[in-house]
């Protein structure tokens, strides 16, 4: 699994001219899902989202995580993360998981991440969307599960 995440002052997701999603203070998570995952790796990158210390403290130094910085998240699928561009020009995304198996641990990194007690906003699996957000700082992470036996 790969996630992107960003913090942000600020983010909404629409469909259709339809705000179907919106935060205030806090990450963008945006998640792709790879051939391969398992329940495992989606509960251990929600884990690890969830403890990101990319938040300021007082002293302006990245220090907190997002429930200390009393922020939100808004979690997107996004299978192109997974492109692989390595022979050409058109991405190829057969590394990313079939969209059943990828909705069912996009489905799960959300629970998990609300389990943990987090504020949790979602776009909508499989739709095509427009997110719009406030990047704050720019601070922008990127994470990558384990390799398998790491």
């Amino acid at each position: 699994m790969r996630a992107v995440v960003q913090r942000v002052r600020s983010a909404n997701v629409e469909i259709d001219g339809r705000t179907v999603a919106r935060i205030g203070p806090g990450a963008v998570v945006l998640l792709g899902v790879a051939a391969g995952d398992t329940e495992s790796d989606a509960d251990w990158l929600a884990a690890k989202t969830g403890r990101l210390r990319i938040f300021d403290d007082p002293d302006g130094r990245m220090n907190l995580d997002i429930r200390a910085a009393g922020g939100e998240f808004l979690v997107v699928s996004q299978f192109t993360l997974l492109a692989d561009c390595r022979g050409g020009n058109r991405p190829s995304f057969i590394g990313a998981a079939p969209p059943d198996r990828a909705a069912a641990l996009y489905e799960r990194f959300v629970a998990a991440l609300r389990a943990d007690g987090h504020r949790v906003c979602t776009g909508v699996f499989r739709e095509h969307m427009q997110v719009s957000l406030v990047n704050d700082g720019p601070v922008t992470i990127v994470l990558d599960t384990p390799p398998v036996g790491a």
